[in-house]
């Protein structure tokens, strides 16, 4: 093996992928050019995390970080960084508000210095595609720990004492559940990891799997081992094909090494992994429906119990831990499990991964310890909200979670502390929302996506998403009438007790939290027919201020229905008959001119 003098990490993430592949021919070329090839390894590597500044360019063992790079600044940062030493100033990370002093290394840089990275460990660091890279970075080294030192019981209690709870979303133990699975008795077992990722705006578990396949591969086989499994499923969404090339990358690489397959290191221990696509139904995340898919049958939840560790794949005893959850486990073992345990919160320990969405500067897939506070996600980390606005609530939990004012944001992330606030953790979408959001049209974009994911097998579900879907419509047509609030928290409480699963039982708490906490919005809908934030076109009009038009024609110049008249240099006006309220004409006056009622 080569001794580099430098590393470079280029993202070949899905959304940088085409842009930096290009990017690294381009690298590879200059540093042919000025002689450094052989001293510099260029990696193409996952998600850094830092999505809004890519694509971002990691030079090691600098630990400097290049953003927003472009073909043009290549061989500025090969010349003056890499042959002579000097930072590319221009292309570090910055923290404007802070003095526009520069911080170049990761810990400096309040959106990595305030994360604790244990799934995304080696995320942005190694070649995804190179087994070789993970096995540098101690990959497989628990795999061989415990098939050599420990019996299936002590990796169990060594879970247990970790104190880690499922990623998915429910937060159960997972060293109860895989003791559940253990002491079943059965001749087949079946270890299935669900990497259905279908939250809006979510993409924790596939960036995961794209920077790091093996660290999930090793999950796998340390609960297939502790469970008595000998057959593991990787149960992901066909949307992911660049993450679906990686595992399969991955698993061809570790069956040559024997650590997938038969007498894997020589232990006696046999255990083979395979993938099953999902077509992308939300519902398909619940397990008992998720079982039903990989069986060939509609995915649809059945009552529990019996739980799938009991009765699950094939009626045989399953376990179902989603990829966050299986990512912990190597760590676990090499770290210690009290090592894990000292993070976190009393009842929440470790670390959660959250996809940081919305408006927000640094968007991005973040790491954070438990019991970090809403406040410091969104502003240290998240650098606060775009454009000077103001904060106004952070959905958690997706669609199933709720919408958190600015009275909680002081809020510890932890499966209890949400709870109480009135969301949930959910898997980790965490979608951030400024003053522009129009909280009624939150819940009506969450309960479509709910209605619509349904999969029609219960009555509360089918029928009453669709009944208070009807009525947010209405209400935000300015249609509402006095007691639709009512019916809403009605229908909502009622589906929450009598639906069948999971995605039922949470599908109303967007509307029910955004009326808990925006209340008077939903007033100012019905009462006013007005909506606050200016979002509901068919409670808008625009109107012009003949005082403040100069007729320079920026507005006319945009508008798609041609609803603005006047002369040059006159006062314009617009027709609100044919005016479509998409709100172009606003956004393109500079004079303030037009107004928004």
């Amino acid at each position: 093996m080569k001794n580099y003098k430098y590393a470079i990490s280029i993202c070949a993430g899905s959304k940088c992928l085409k842009a930096n592949k290009e990017l690294s021919t381009l690298l590879k070329a200059e540093l042919k050019l000025a002689g450094l090839d052989e001293q510099v390894k260029v990696v193409e590597s996952g998600c850094l995390g830092f999505c809004d500044q890519g694509p971002v360019m990691s030079i090691h063992p600098d630990n400097v970080n290049y953003c927003k790079v472009k073909k043009e600044d290549i061989a500025e940062i090969v010349n003056s960084h890499l042959k002579n030493k000097k930072w590319v100033t221009r292309l570090m990370l910055q923290r404007e508000q802070i003095a526009n002093s520069f911080f170049p290394h990761f810990g400096d840089v309040e959106f990595f210095g305030k994360q604790y990275r244990i799934t995304l460990r080696n995320c942005g660091v190694i070649n995804p595609e190179l087994i070789e890279d993970y096995l540098a970075c101690r990959g497989y080294e628990a795999l061989a720990k415990v098939l050599t030192e420990y019996t299936p019981q002590r990796l169990i209690d060594d879970i247990k004492l970790s104190g880690l709870r499922g990623r998915g979303g429910g937060g159960f133990s997972t060293g109860a559940k895989w003791q559940m699975a253990h002491d079943e008795v059965s001749d087949v077992k079946y270890m299935i990891c669900n990497a259905d990722e279908g939250d809006p705006g979510a993409f924790m578990d596939r960036s995961a799997i794209e920077g790091d396949p093996h660290t999930v591969l090793e999950g796998i086989l340390l609960a297939g081992y502790a469970v008595g499994a000998h057959n593991g499923i990787v149960y992901i969404r066909a949307e992911y094909p660049l993450a679906i090339k990686r595992l399969n990358i991955a698993i061809e690489q570790a069956k040559a090494k024997n650590l997938i397959g038969k007498n894997i290191l020589g232990s006696g221990f046999d255990f083979d992994i395979e993938l099953r696509l999902g077509a992308g139904a939300f519902v398909c995340g619940e397990e008992t429906a998720l079982i039903h898919s990989i069986e060939g049958k509609r995915g649809m939840p059945t009552p529990r119990p019996p739980f799938p560790t009991t009765k699950g794949l094939f009626g045989k005893p399953t376990v179902i831990n989603n990829v966050e959850t299986l990512a912990n486990i190597p760590v676990i073992i090499l770290d210690g499990p009290e090592h894990f345990a000292s993070m976190g919160t009393e009842k929440s320990k470790g670390t959660k991964v959250f996809a940081l969405a919305g408006a927000v500067e640094n968007t991005g897939l973040v790491e954070v310890q438990m019991g970090t506070t809403l406040r410091e996600i969104i502003f240290d980390i998240g650098g606060g909200i775009r454009n000077g606005r103001k904060f106004k609530a952070a959905q958690t939990g997706g669609p199933s979670g709720g919408c958190l004012p600015e009275q909680y944001l002081d809020t510890p992330i932890d499966y209890d502390s949400l709870n109480a606030a009135g969301s949930i953790m959910g898997s980790g979408g965490l979608i951030v929302m400024d003053e522009d959001t129009c909280m009624v049209d939150v819940a009506k974009f969450f309960l479509d996506f709910t209605q619509n994911e349904s999969c029609g097998k219960c009555t509360p579900c089918r029928e009453g998403t669709k009944r208070m879907l009807e009525i947010l419509i209405r209400i935000s047509e300015g249609k509402g009438v006095n007691g639709d609030i009512e019916k809403l928290e009605r229908l909502g409480n009622m589906i929450k007790k009598s639906s069948l699963c999971g995605l039922g039982k949470a599908a109303p708490n967007p509307v029910l939290s955004t009326i808990k906490q925006f209340r008077k919005e939903y007033e100012a809908h019905i009462n006013e027919h007005k909506c606050p934030a200016g979002v509901c076109k068919d409670l808008l009009s625009y109107s012009i201020i003949k005082d403040k038009c100069i007729g320079c024609g920026a507005c006319k110049k945009v508008c798609p229905s041609n609803c603005i008249t006047g002369e040059k240099k006159m006062p314009h006006e617009i027709s609100n008959l044919e005016c479509i309220r998409c709100g172009q004409c606003y956004k393109a006056c500079k004079f303030a001119a037009i107004i928004r009622e």
